[in-house]
């Protein structure tokens, strides 16, 4: 009978090796990725949305209108709501960058019959120019730069801490509130895709991804106008006694099918958080009518919107060098002006 051979196998028996032989690295990794891991977990949760989808293509034609008109941007005399020895204050476009602003002064001040007279005949360039306070590029309004680094510190440490008064005017879109007068107090800070979120009040202080943390902010809202019916016509002197106190702790709801209406507000942030106001009107379900990273609307009654309508009407502050009260205003676009209008007492 035939004989077979059957090709020979190698049998291995694997035997773990005791926790003492292992790399000393490797409990250290397990411990770091269950930190790691806890801390994902422990994050606070945004309470606004996020961007929607259709900001993304937007916002960057903007950008790229807005940085070539910024290149051919000059300001003008009439631009110039302030000027004194220390600082000048002017009223910047919508759609126009900061820096392109504070660029085109140097040929104003060197135009200028006062500014040749108090340098004495100097170049407008000997002066030390500094930007005081940001806008967006999508906001007008008063924007102050100062002409010597000491002033520049000095009004920084007071827009920093809050001794800085600020109003704006927005145009809305969305429910009118019930209340004609409005505060809000939220947490702000950027979520983990890096955009600016409305957290919860009771959130401020918390550590947020890539290392910041969740800061406090307030704006007082006023209803000037809805639909075309002015509520009111000044600026308040005194804010104490206000109507409706929100303190955000959770997602606001906003019912998407409500009756759309265009409101006329002023807003008074207490705070400086970056797109604060904005924020705010978003969780309050009257975004700024064409600010599409916050759900404005871009096309309303036929027309479409290339920028957010929101402008910063007035600075009111102690004088950095005579210790004098500054109150500084900016006249009205046209967008608010003509809500503004109709209006007869």
């Amino acid at each position: 009978m035939p004989f077979f051979s059957l090709p020979q196998q190698s049998f291995f028996l694997y035997r773990p090796k005791p926790l003492s032989e292992l790399p000393k690295t490797l409990p250290f990794l397990c411990t770091k990725m269950s930190t790691n891991l806890n801390s994902l977990e422990n994050y606070p949760t945004p309470l606004s949305p996020p961007l929607p989808s259709i900001s993304k293509d937007i916002e960057l034609a903007r950008a790229l209108t807005a940085s070539s008109k910024s290149s051919l941007f000059g300001l003008s005399r009439s631009d110039i709501l302030y000027e004194d020895e220390w600082l000048i204050a002017v009223n910047k476009p919508q759609g126009i960058y900061c820096d392109s602003v504070l660029a085109s002064v140097p040929r104003v001040l060197a135009d200028s019959t006062q500014s040749n007279r108090l340098s004495q005949g100097n170049q407008a360039s000997s002066f030390e120019l500094h930007l005081a306070n940001r806008l967006d590029r999508d906001t007008s309004g008063v924007m102050i730069i100062t002409k010597a680094h000491k002033v520049a510190s000095a009004l920084v440490k007071a827009f920093t801490n809050h001794k800085v008064q600020k109003a704006y005017i927005a145009f809305c879109i969305g429910s009118a509130p019930q209340s004609e007068r409005i505060t809000i107090k939220s947490g702000h800070g950027r979520s983990k895709h890096g955009a600016w979120r409305v957290y919860a009040a009771g959130d401020v202080g918390r550590k947020l991804p890539g290392g910041s943390v969740v800061r406090d902010m307030e704006t007082t809202f006023e209803i000037l106008s809805i639909n075309g019916q002015r509520k009111h016509k000044e600026p308040s002197q005194s804010m104490e006694d206000e109507e409706n106190n929100i303190i955000v702790e959770e997602k606001a709801v906003i019912d998407v099918d409500a009756k759309k209406d265009e409101i006329l507000v002023r807003a008074f942030p207490r705070s400086g958080r970056t797109h604060q106001i904005r924020l705010h009107c978003q969780y309050l379900g009257i975004p700024i009518r064409g600010d599409v990273k916050y759900e404005g609307v871009y096309e309303w009654k036929g027309r479409t919107y290339d920028a957010h309508e929101l402008h910063a009407e007035s600075l009111s502050f102690q004088h950095p060098v005579t210790g004098f009260p500054v109150m500084i205003q900016a006249p009205l676009p046209l967008w608010a002006s003509q809500e503004l209008q109709p209006v007869t007492d």
